[in-house]
């Protein structure tokens, strides 16, 4: 892979060039809309052999379709234990996974695990899967984070917002803030482990894409939706952090996002972390949580 220096804001060039991606295979979750589509069109554009992970299996073959080279649809619901599992008993040799898909402002639920929605979709789904498939993964993964993580709080005597009033908003940053201290205690157990694998991040800025829709909110989902076209970027060059973390030679650990103002806008660079983010001791204690509650432990 051509190797780049982990790039500075003040000099960013307009990265947008996946390189040659030919015997590679990628999972992608989330991958029939959005960030997720984006990225796997890129990739197997590249070259790259792509699964597309959905959770609606029809509207995978859909987009399938209109995307050139090698994709196969799996079905994958990240929030429910039986499924990851199941999707994870159905693979082999996986070069990089692409923990992509998310909700966002989700009214209260629980999930067939009993689990908290959001937390669920956005981390303990993907905590479970990244470590089954870690046996088989031969170069990285990709968490996405969001911008929201600097805003997030994580309680993790009350995870599942049991003793406190639930706040949509606050439970997506909280989960967003879990991705990344996910991110910096998997690297830190990669490298322990004297594993090659590496984990890396990235986060899209403002993109418009589809992820209000499932708020159940009709004002949220359409400020959220319209919002983010008139002030955000198109869903493709939103995926380019995501593709910069998936297939360029950058340090384990290292985070991506658009390079402009407040990270809104811009070209792949190096992202902001919360001080949250960076606490070693809050990380080893979300995943010994996040262990216990999926029943899925580090493999290597």
């Amino acid at each position: 892979m051509p190797k780049l220096p982990v790039l500075r804001r003040s000099s960013v060039p307009r990265w947008r060039d996946v390189p040659p991606q030919h015997g590679r295979r990628f999972v992608v979750t989330g991958a029939s809309s959005g960030i997720g589509l984006e990225a796997s069109r890129a990739l197997a554009g590249a070259g790259a052999e792509v699964v597309l992970a959905v959770r609606d299996r029809a509207k995978g073959e859909r987009v399938a379709a209109d995307l050139p080279g090698r994709v196969e649809v799996r079905v994958l619901d990240v929030a429910d234990l039986t499924s990851v599992r199941a999707f994870a008993d159905g693979l082999d040799r996986v070069d990089v996974l692409v923990n992509n898909a998310g909700v966002l402002g989700v009214p209260f639920s629980r999930t067939a695990d009993g689990f908290e929605t959001t937390l669920a979709t956005n981390h303990l789904g993907h905590f479970a899967l990244t470590n089954l498939l870690l046996p088989r993964l031969t170069d990285r993964v990709v968490v996405t984070g969001s911008r929201a993580h600097l805003h997030g709080e994580l309680d993790l005597d009350d995870l599942g917002w049991e003793r406190r009033a639930y706040r949509p908003y606050a439970a997506y940053a909280a989960s967003k803030l879990a991705n990344l201290l996910f991110l910096a205690e998997l690297q830190r157990r990669l490298t322990a482990a004297g594993s090659t694998l590496r984990a890396t991040g990235a986060h899209p800025g403002s993109t418009a894409t589809a992820i209000t829709a499932s708020s159940g909110n009709a004002v949220f989902a359409w400020v959220g939706s319209w919002g983010h076209r008139l002030a955000g970027m198109a869903p493709w060059q939103g995926a380019l952090p995501t593709l910069y973390a998936a297939t360029m030679d950058v340090p384990g650990n290292t985070y991506v996002g658009p390079h402009g103002p407040g990270e809104m806008q811009g070209w792949p660079t190096t992202a902001r972390r919360a001080p949250a983010a960076l606490d070693p001791e809050l990380a080893r204690r979300l995943w010994e949580c996040s262990e216990q509650l999926t029943g899925v432990r580090f493999p290597l």
